[in-house]
């Protein structure tokens, strides 16, 4: 992953430009005094697009809710035309959560995300913690830098009672990276209106030099490492005391509308010299197309494409994502493919 980058906007500046619209925004910043960077993510009609795609009952969108939060937190650090994907998997009721984050091709450009879930709902608890509804399994973050490239791949227990937490241990364990996630989301809905969502972070780094201090094992669950154990006492102390700030942060200042990213920072951290950089707007966007899911038949047989037949005749196809349905003609798919008719989504 990159240093955060971008041009320096000096807080005051910022803070008084009424023209900035604090929605499906990601806005990096700097406290100079610590040796600290962050981000801070207001989601908003972004998830909209996402969640109103599926019927998710509340424990799969609060997954999907805190995926996609940390999703564009991370995701802002990665480079242009690459992509990051956040992907959960466990043996509970909710056995997938999904995500992907596309870096724009210039810095200027809004990102896009996607998510979804995969779950059992007959299993689901509507009482039990959503977490908790995981079970067993895995969090893990993978990076695509493009064509020709071996994707990069970190993996870390389902641990520690949130996503965050899981977060939080991955970077400490893949990356040695002390980092801190703050998030709060949710919902306001009036009679016969949509449910309209608010979600905000902010996540605390270390930044990389400070990762000095690697003992035999870690001192967290199972001997994983935590953030303790990557710094020495000046970093630690720093660490610490940015983190009671950070503590002090209030639900209704991660989500706005009122209070703008800049004066939270303001608020939470002045005495830390905070700085901020340009903003990266994200957008929902799905990569899907039936070109791809032509390409993905591509490794079929004819006689296995035959199968794939439904009773109308063609070969369906529908994505999880943004729920787009495809149609094809068997004869144009596989590696036996002949010439085909234009297709591609339908209602």
């Amino acid at each position: 992953m990159r240093d955060t980058g971008g041009m320096y906007i000096a807080m005051d500046d910022m803070t008084n430009t009424p023209d900035i619209v604090w929605e499906n925004v990601v806005l990096p910043f700097q406290l100079d005094r610590s040796n600290i960077r962050g981000r801070v993510a207001r989601l908003d009609t972004t998830l909209q697009h996402i969640l109103l795609r599926h019927d998710y009952p509340p424990a799969v969108q609060a997954m999907i809710v805190e995926a996609t939060l940390l999703t564009a937190l991370i995701g802002q650090t990665i480079k242009p035309r690459w992509k990051l994907s956040l992907q959960v998997r466990g043996n509970g009721p909710i056995r997938l959560i999904a995500t992907d984050f596309y870096a724009p091709d210039e810095k200027t450009d809004a990102a896009h995300i996607r998510a979804y879930a995969g779950f059992t709902g007959d299993h689901l608890d509507p009482n039990a913690d959503p977490f908790s509804q995981l079970g067993k399994g895995y969090f893990a973050i993978l990076i695509d830098q493009g064509a020709g490239t071996v994707p990069y791949q970190g993996i870390t227990p389902l641990a520690g009672g949130a996503l965050k937490t899981c977060a939080e241990v991955y970077f400490a364990q893949s990356e040695q990276l002390p980092t801190r996630f703050a998030l709060s989301y949710g919902h306001s809905q009036t009679p016969g209106e949509t449910l309209n969502w608010r979600a905000g972070g902010i996540v605390l780094q270390h930044m990389p030099n400070a990762a000095s201090k690697l003992s035999e094992g870690g001192t967290g669950e199972g001997g994983l490492l935590m953030v303790t154990d990557l710094m020495d006492d000046d970093e630690a102390e720093n660490w610490a005391r940015v983190n009671v700030l950070l503590d002090t942060v209030d639900d209704i200042e991660l989500i706005g509308p009122h209070i703008t990213p800049p004066e939270m920072l303001r608020r939470l951290f002045h005495q830390e010299n905070p700085r901020v950089y340009d903003t990266q707007n994200v957008q929902f966007g799905c990569a899907c197309s039936a070109e791809r899911v032509r390409e993905s038949l591509s490794i079929y047989s004819a006689r296995d494409i035959a199968h794939m037949i439904t009773d109308k005749g063609v070969v369906t196809a529908d994505c999880q994502f943004c729920g787009a349905h495809y149609e094809f003609d068997p004869k144009t798919l596989g590696r036996d493919a002949g010439p085909r008719d234009a297709d591609g989504p339908h209602a």
